[in-house]
């Protein structure tokens, strides 16, 4: 299926979303984030996705964010516009992806190019970033008198080292891929004509695992980090409750036992 703004396509178990703006460096706009919420809901609706992967169009850019113009306009059209809170309740795209805590399906960012702003953001909500040795990433809002308010500023802070999170977040600097890896922000970093071949890779890795166990790790990794370790023991997971009571539970060890490959049902 095709959108203007969005590119999404659904195969062999995978959805893939991308960015349709590459004159722009795929900056996202009003347009884009609607198209982008009914494409989050399909993508967690449908029991055939198992894997979504996200990326940008053309070379130069997975994101670079808010489409500043248009904020421009809006804003000097209505006043109260330019006073900012934190996510995108009122906004179109309501809840965006850096809003949606619960999303089950895994979430690789394929990212070529330059990752800034709202677009590095997006790549943080995911669960995997995978990047070409030539990508970027930054959030550069406090040189334009903003905030990273889809996120930037919390999920840096959590996923990288506190002291080197301020660093960039006070500064608006630019990240290397290579330095992001060195960080753990990014899973892989590899030459641009292998980007494709290393995400695939990852997908596979996904794909041939328990639907069911994917979900419930995923569900109880991202619930339980802001518990102590004992609360994390204690706290009731939904998608574990389902995945303990289903037949792949059992289907994976009898494979196992049996030295064949699992035939998951995924329910």
């Amino acid at each position: 299926m095709e959108r203007s703004v969005v590119l999404y396509k659904k195969r062999d178990g995978v959805a893939y979303v991308t960015l349709n703006r590459p004159r722009a460096l795929n900056a996202l706009n009003d347009r884009m984030h609607v198209e982008l919420a009914e494409i989050w809901d399909d993508v967690e609706s449908d029991k055939n996705v198992l894997v979504c992967v996200i990326t940008g169009a053309g070379n130069r850019a997975f994101s670079v964010g808010q489409d500043l113009k248009e904020s421009a306009q809006r804003n000097d059209s209505d006043a109260a516009a330019i006073l900012s809170t934190f996510g995108s309740i009122g906004k179109p795209g309501y809840p965006r992806l850096t809003e949606r805590f619960k999303i089950s399906k895994p979430l690789i960012a394929r990212v070529h190019g330059l990752a800034m702003g709202g677009g590095f953001e997006l790549a943080l909500a995911c669960d995997i970033i995978v990047a070409s040795a030539v990508a970027e990433f930054a959030l550069p809002e406090a040189k334009l008198g903003l905030i990273p308010g889809a996120g930037g500023v919390f999920r840096l802070l959590r996923q990288i080292p506190s002291k080197t999170a301020m660093g960039y977040l006070l500064t608006g600097r630019r990240m290397t891929a290579s330095r992001a890896y060195e960080l753990g922000l990014v899973n892989e970093v590899v030459p641009v004509e292998l980007l494709d071949e290393r995400v695939d890779a990852w997908v596979t890795d996904i794909l041939r695992c328990a639907p069911l166990s994917v979900k419930a790790i995923k569900e109880a990794a991202l619930s339980s980090d802001a518990v102590t370790l004992e609360e994390a023991f204690l706290k009731r997971y939904v998608w574990e409750e389902i995945r303990s009571s289903s037949l792949d539970a059992r289907e994976g060890i009898r494979a196992f036992i049996e030295k064949r490959t699992p035939k998951w049902l995924g329910s």
